[in-house]
């Protein structure tokens, strides 16, 4: 982060290398748009080198990046619905278990579906949440330093978020078990989350 603030190009390269995945997957989370997702990410990290005498070397700048691009997102597409794939289906792609039979893979395909679908019909605020939280792995803490919202403020939406989802995903609210291999982790995670 010094050498950065001293304009050292190849240290803002390293920094770019470090931070673009994640910042990438929060932009195309949110807008569903790889090409909007990835002039997010550009713009996002002019604004990093624009203001980085203000950033601090001894605070992570993953959660100002987020922040920014989670900006950037909410202004570049307005009032306008945001399609969210926070599941996105290159993703789905390589988790196929291959020795699970084609019925029951295109059924889990269809929960998946319904899953990125339901993500979709959330508010912005949930369905960034359940981006940071679920999608990057991110800790309740992080997920609230990145948004510049209170830690209680994420509980709330993540709670609302998944009860929403689980009323979408139908009878019995058993999304876990109806998920295959995905659901017990997405359910561990909300578990943790939870207390």
């Amino acid at each position: 982060m010094r050498r950065l603030q001293a304009d050292d190009l190849e240290a803002f390269e390293q920094f770019f290398e470090r931070h673009r995945t994640l910042i990438y997957r929060t932009a195309y989370g949110l807008t569903g748009d790889h090409g909007v997702a990835e002039e997010i990410l550009q713009d996002t990290f002019v604004r990093a080198y624009r203001h980085r005498a203000s950033l601090r070397p001894d605070v992570s700048p993953l959660p100002w990046l987020h922040r920014v691009a989670l900006n950037l997102c909410y202004s570049r597409l307005g009032r306008r619905r945001l399609q969210a794939g926070p599941i996105g289906t290159a993703e789905v792609a390589t988790l196929r278990d291959r020795s699970v039979e084609p019925a029951e893979w295109a059924e889990r395909e269809e929960l998946r579906q319904a899953v990125r679908d339901g993500i979709a019909a959330l508010p912005p605020k949930h369905q960034s949440v359940v981006v940071l939280y679920y999608l990057h792995g991110l800790s309740l803490q992080e997920t609230a330093a990145a948004l510049g919202i209170r830690l209680g403020t994420v509980k709330s939406r993540l709670h609302y978020a998944l009860e929403t989802l689980r009323l979408r995903l139908g009878p019995g609210g058993e999304p876990a078990e109806r998920l295959g291999p995905i659901g017990p982790a997405v359910e561990a995670r909300a578990e943790a989350g939870s207390r």
